[in-house]
């Protein structure tokens, strides 16, 4: 796919993703765009798959326009972002154009790292999953986060998860998630988490500015409630991300399982980016570390249904038995719950 194709298919995910702003950005870009700069040629001249099952080209660039409004860096952009009034396509154009003219090594910048959102809505899976599995094992939790980025998720413990008739997790968190629900409700008890931990071949350290502002930069400017969140996420965070590859860091982190208590292991729209070597080993160190001790293998990831969200699988070891959970949208807007 070239890039002008990139981009449309991006703004139609977008628009369908309730993102109407970014989604007129990208339809712009590819209708307009043209080479003959330094940035522009570079664009033309990417090599191998742009889209979202692959490079991810078009989300780049649109982080690095949206990093130039939440600096400020770029007040012709800054002048015609959300929450102003949506300018008519002429004038968006023409403030794209100045952001690319006059900011050309901030957004080459960008471009240059795959996108890293950290979608804190995808927590109510692991709210509800987690508070099922603390009921139904009676141990503390020891968890593992392949993909990390960021490692906000690692907190979802300390998110609240309001549903009509459920409130599972604390009443004083700054993270409150209330997704549509759908299908049977959420029931188990308070876990207690022993120790937390993520991995990522790039991570972001939450509590650096410049990695805060790379994690907001993935959101989108005219979905002003995923910003609050995220920050509200980042504001309690304390976790760890380490810098590693999933499988040697995994086979390293379950050696010494143990029975006296559960290893969750989880990813949310991760595992598709990893080698199928790396799969294969992850899922060999999940399999010898359930023979030690009871390990949950917890997926919130795309498959052939990916146009209705993302599936979500619960296996449980030692026996690999494999639960459904149901499905949830991809930024967590709503989720059909399908209880163990």
């Amino acid at each position: 796919m070239n890039l002008r194709g990139a981009l449309h298919q991006q703004a139609r995910s977008n628009a369908k993703l309730g993102s109407p702003f970014t989604a007129r950005i990208l339809s712009l870009l590819a209708e307009n765009l043209q080479p003959g700069t330094a940035l522009t040629d570079r664009l033309f001249g990417w090599e191998g798959e742009l889209g979202p099952i692959g490079q991810s080209v078009p989300l780049r660039l649109l982080a690095g326009l949206h990093a130039l409004v939440l600096t400020k860096a770029c007040p012709d952009l800054v002048a015609i972002y959300p929450p102003h009034e949506p300018p008519d396509d002429d004038d968006l154009w023409n403030a794209l154009q100045i952001a690319m003219r006059d900011h050309a090594d901030t957004l080459n910048h960008w471009l240059d790292n795959p996108p890293q959102t950290n979608e804190v809505r995808r927590a109510a899976v692991l709210i509800a999953a987690g508070h099922w599995l603390s009921a139904h094992y009676g141990l503390p939790i020891h968890m593992s986060d392949l993909g990390a980025s960021g490692g906000l998720n690692l907190m979802w413990d300390k998110f609240s998860l309001n549903v009509p008739g459920v409130q599972l997790g604390p009443s004083d968190t700054p993270v409150i998630l209330s997704p549509e629900w759908r299908g049977d409700l959420p029931t188990g008890i308070t876990p207690t988490i022993i120790d937390r931990r993520g991995v990522d071949l790039i991570p972001l350290d939450a509590r650096d500015p410049a990695d805060a502002l790379r994690l907001q930069s993935y959101l989108w400017a005219d979905q002003p409630e995923r910003l609050a969140r995220t920050r509200a996420a980042i504001s309690i965070f304390d976790a760890v991300v380490d810098q590693g590859d999933a499988a040697d860091w995994l086979e390293a982190r379950l050696a010494n399982n143990r029975p006296d208590h559960l290893s969750l292991i989880y990813h949310t729209i991760a595992w598709q980016y990893f080698p199928e070597e790396t799969q294969e080993r992850c899922h060999t160190a999940i399999c010898n570390a359930g023979q030690r001790g009871p390990v949950a293998h917890l997926s919130m990831e795309a498959d052939e249904h990916q146009g209705n969200g993302a599936a979500i699988t619960l296996t449980l070891w030692p026996d690999g038995s494999s639960l459904t959970l149901g499905r949830i949208d991809f930024h967590g807007r709503w989720l059909d719950w399908r209880s163990p």
